[in-house]
């Protein structure tokens, strides 16, 4: 059995939940060894798999003039330093299709970003490396489009893929998570994931000083959306994760303060194992007769 197919299998296996887990973008190399430190000792603590997470490139931000990171080059030597000094494996998005076989040399889990989950060029190219593939369910998609995404990575010949859900628009500077989604992309036939972090953003809702604005978030409702997602039976969470959030370079609004972390994660774990969420109710229509 390959690498990624054995990875695959202990993260569906996983009790109650694995976790995805760390800073939203790298910032530099001594912040990353240093997150990837604390996450592993508290995932550890806790018995929780962990995949740790941050991005080597936010081509997405909503300005140009805004911190996107290292690059893909430095990135993943970053990426790949932290995955040999801490023995865990790794997580990153790609949001070009050149980018993916690089990715694939470093990465264990390819992330497809949300606004591309439905780029079936970038699906194909990111599945034939084949690692595991977690795609984003688009804030402006069905869940149950998250069925046909899954199925173009299998057509592509890797059965290794999981989906992610991260909210949906609801007007335009705000998102919403429908509790509902978690059960309905189950559909996709794959591990079902709950970013519970980015599903609380308000894109473009913060005015900046001097012009302009740039992404906002509801953190103090981080909590209420773990315990929805972990009552339901999510297989994975994920989260960004930072030490000093005020001053994270790329969503700090979202990102979940690292002295908070172990308080979460043990009440979550407390809530999955006592929730029959991962267990579909079997409803019984007929007639009752005391």
């Amino acid at each position: 059995m390959d690498s990624s197919t054995l990875l695959y299998n202990q993260l569906k296996a996983a009790e109650p939940f694995f976790l995805l887990a760390g800073p939203n973008v790298i910032e530099s190399e001594e912040h990353i060894l240093y997150m990837a430190k604390q996450l592993k000792q508290i995932a550890s603590k806790l018995g929780l798999p962990l995949v740790f997470k941050s991005s080597f490139d936010k081509a997405n931000r909503t300005s140009s003039k805004s911190f996107r990171g290292p690059g893909l080059a430095e990135g993943l030597k970053i990426l790949e330093r932290v995955k040999i000094t801490y023995d865990i494996p790794i997580v990153t998005d790609v949001h070009e299709t050149i980018q993916c076989e690089a990715v694939g040399r470093v990465a264990d889990i390819i992330q497809i970003p949300a606004f591309l989950c439905r780029q079936t060029d970038l699906l194909v190219a990111a599945a034939k490396t084949g690692k595991i593939i977690n795609i984003k369910k688009g804030q402006f998609c069905a869940p149950s489009v998250m069925a046909n995404s899954a199925e173009k990575i299998r057509m592509a010949g890797n059965e290794n893929v999981m989906v992610c859900e991260r909210g949906t628009m609801f007007g335009y500077n705000d998102l919403i998570v429908d509790p509902r989604n978690f059960e309905w992309m189950r559909e996709a036939n794959c591990p079902v994931v709950a970013d519970i972090t980015h599903s609380l953003q308000q894109p473009a809702g913060r005015k900046l000083e001097g012009g302009g604005v740039a992404s906002g978030g509801l953190r103090e409702l981080i909590p209420c959306i773990a315990r929805t997602a972990v009552a339901v039976g999510v297989d994975g969470i994920f989260m960004e994760v930072h030490d000093d959030p005020l001053n994270a370079p790329v969503d700090g609004p979202t990102q979940w303060p690292l002295r908070h972390l172990e308080e979460l994660l043990e009440e979550l774990v407390t809530i999955a194992k006592v929730s029959k969420g991962k267990k579909q109710f079997q409803i019984d229509l007929t007639p009752f007769h005391p």
